[in-house]
């Protein structure tokens, strides 16, 4: 594990975008090209993981969603008000640069992600997420997240985990 520490912080323009590379080009082409514009719509906020030289290591986005009760394991769902839809964080993408992987920087970004989500003054039931492959679902249900039963690429993580001590990490 790395010894490097990291400023996570909201992307601004003076981060440079360009010498990100994570190793997946969907991730590091929305970074360089679309992220601005989403923040300049307001349809998804983005952090960034910055060294101390200023290079962005990692970053993650929060946006706000929703999950369908009827979509919830009925163990969940029956301990929730009977509402269509129960409030929940985005984090629509994840992605640390090659040169970090394998440091912990990638559950370091999903725990900042979380507490965001739980510091926020809007409620919010869980933090959800759409993996890209199964290599992703192994890493969010290592740290704590829940499958929907009949979606098993989105997972969940209800934000009071954190006040019982029981979310994963």
């Amino acid at each position: 594990m790395s010894r490097a520490s990291f400023l996570i912080s909201p992307l601004d323009a003076a981060h440079d975008r360009t010498q990100f590379g994570s190793g997946s080009e969907p991730l590091d082409r929305y970074l360089r090209e679309n992220v601005a514009q989403d923040i300049r719509r307001r349809v998804a906020a983005c952090f960034v993981a910055l060294t101390d030289e200023q290079r962005i290591a990692g970053y993650f986005t929060l946006a706000s969603a929703s999950l369908l009760l009827a979509d919830l394991p009925a163990s969940t769902a029956k301990k929730l008000p009977r509402y269509p839809t129960v409030p929940a964080v985005r984090m629509g993408r994840l992605a640390v640069d090659q040169a970090f992987q394998g440091q912990g920087l990638g559950g370091a970004l999903l725990a900042d992600a979380f507490d965001r989500a739980i510091r926020s003054e809007i409620a919010a039931y869980a933090l959800m997420v759409d993996a890209k492959n199964g290599e992703a679902v192994a890493f969010y249900r290592h740290h704590g997240f829940i499958a929907l039963p009949e979606a098993p690429f989105t997972l969940f993580l209800p934000l009071a985990t954190a006040v019982t001590g029981r979310r994963g990490g």
